[in-house]
């Protein structure tokens, strides 16, 4: 009798064995980015999927323990000066210097609080070697009807050798002092 439940539970199929563990898995999609902007990687199939999620759930784990942080999310306060495609390069701490990067690099002088194409700022991490970036005005677009103030600001981050660059749109209205990123 053992060996006849035995030989059946073997001989079911492997949903059945794993309760259906399997339908609960997501099928695979492949957006360009994830919502918080950073590149996604392709498609997996279900097995893929679940190899992948041990492997990784080991992995980060592991890091964890030995006191890597290996993945970032841009902080909520400063989604208003950087976009999400450098942010969540950069660690908590990062993303604080390349803000404030941001709003030395769009500070205007003088009453009108004009900037100059051309104003930049740059930040060197204090929390990891190799890693730093500049903030440059690189545009200027007035909408003179609506009174809006608008500048294309270029992000560069250098993270261990590797460069990412992305613009952004900045606008304010007068008498506002700051910029804010424009979706």
């Amino acid at each position: 009798m053992l060996a006849a439940s035995v030989t059946f539970g073997l001989a079911a199929p492997s949903q059945a064995q794993l309760g259906g563990i399997l339908n609960r898995i997501p099928s695979p999609t492949a957006p360009a980015t994830t919502t918080d902007g950073c590149p996604k990687g392709k498609s997996r199939s279900k097995g893929s999927t679940i190899a992948g999620s041990i492997l990784g759930s080991l992995a980060g784990d592991a890091a964890t323990r030995a006191g890597v942080n290996y993945g970032f999310v841009p902080i909520e306060g400063l989604t208003d000066q950087l976009t999400a495609a450098i942010a969540c390069k950069l660690d908590p701490e990062e993303q604080k210097q390349a803000a404030q990067a941001t709003l030395d690099a769009t500070r205007g002088e003088g009453e009108t609080a004009e900037v100059a194409v051309g104003s930049s700022a740059s930040w060197t991490s204090q929390t990891r070697e190799d890693v730093s970036g500049t903030s440059t005005v690189v545009g200027r677009n007035d909408h003179e009807g609506t009174g809006l103030q608008c500048i294309t600001v270029t992000d560069v981050i250098i993270v261990k050798g590797e460069e990412t660059k992305a613009d952004k749109r900045m606008c304010r209205r007068p008498p506002a002092a700051r910029y804010a990123l424009i979706a």
